[in-house]
C-alpha cells in the first residue's frame, strides 16, 4: 500500500500542477525570453494571466495565447521590422508568443523596467498607465498597484506577479 502511495503521488502531483497551472510551448518561451532579455516566467505568467494556454479570441478582439489586440499587432509588425504581416498570423503559438514578448520588452524599457507598470499597460493600455503616473506625480506619490483605479487591471497585475513565481519555482523558468 505505501509502496503504490509513493509511486502515484508524484503522477498525482504532476497532475494537479498541469491543471492548476499549465505550461505549454516551453522552448519558444525560453527562445523568445532569451532573445528579448525576458524572464521566462514573467512570458509564461501573462500568458497563463491571457488564457491559460488555451488560445481563444476575447470579447476585444484580442487573439492567441497573449491575446493581442490587431491594433497592438500592427503597431508591433511595424516598430519590429515585419513586413508581410496578417491578423490570422497571431493564431500561430510561435508568433504570438514572438510579438507579446516583443510587446513585454517594449513596455519595460518605456516604463524603466518596472514590471508593475508594464503589466498594466499590457493589460490596461498605455494611454490609461501615462495618465495614472501623471496624476500619481502630480499629487507626488508613489504609483503602486492599489494606484490603479481599474479593478480589472489590478487584479490582472497580481496575477501575474504570483504566477511568475509560481512558474519559477513550479518549472523552473
Amino acid at each position: 500500500m505505501v509502496t503504490a502511495v509513493v509511486l502515484v503521488l508524484p503522477a498525482l502531483r504532476r497532475i494537479v500542477r498541469n491543471l492548476t497551472l499549465p505550461l505549454a510551448y516551453t522552448s519558444l518561451i525560453r527562445e523568445q525570453a532569451h532573445e528579448k532579455h525576458l524572464d521566462p516566467a514573467l512570458i509564461a505568467a501573462v500568458i497563463f494571466a491571457e488564457t491559460k494556454f488555451d488560445p481563444r479570441t476575447s470579447t476585444t478582439g484580442a487573439l492567441g495565447l497573449m491575446q493581442i489586440e490587431p491594433a497592438t499587432a500592427e503597431f508591433l509588425a511595424h516598430r519590429s521590422g515585419g513586413t508581410s504581416f496578417a491578423i490570422a498570423d497571431l493564431d500561430s503559438p510561435a508568433i504570438n508568443i514572438r510579438y507579446g514578448s516583443y510587446y513585454l520588452r517594449y513596455l519595460l524599457d518605456r516604463y524603466g523596467g518596472d514590471e508593475t507598470l508594464a503589466l498594466a499597460a499590457y493589460n490596461g493600455g498605455e494611454t490609461n498607465v501615462d495618465a495614472w503616473l501623471a496624476r500619481a506625480h502630480t499629487a507626488g506619490v508613489p504609483f503602486t498597484i492599489s494606484s490603479i483605479p481599474f479593478a480589472q487591471t489590478r487584479a490582472y497585475v497580481t496575477r501575474v506577479e504570483r504566477a511568475q513565481v509560481s512558474y519559477r519555482k513550479q518549472y523552473g523558468l
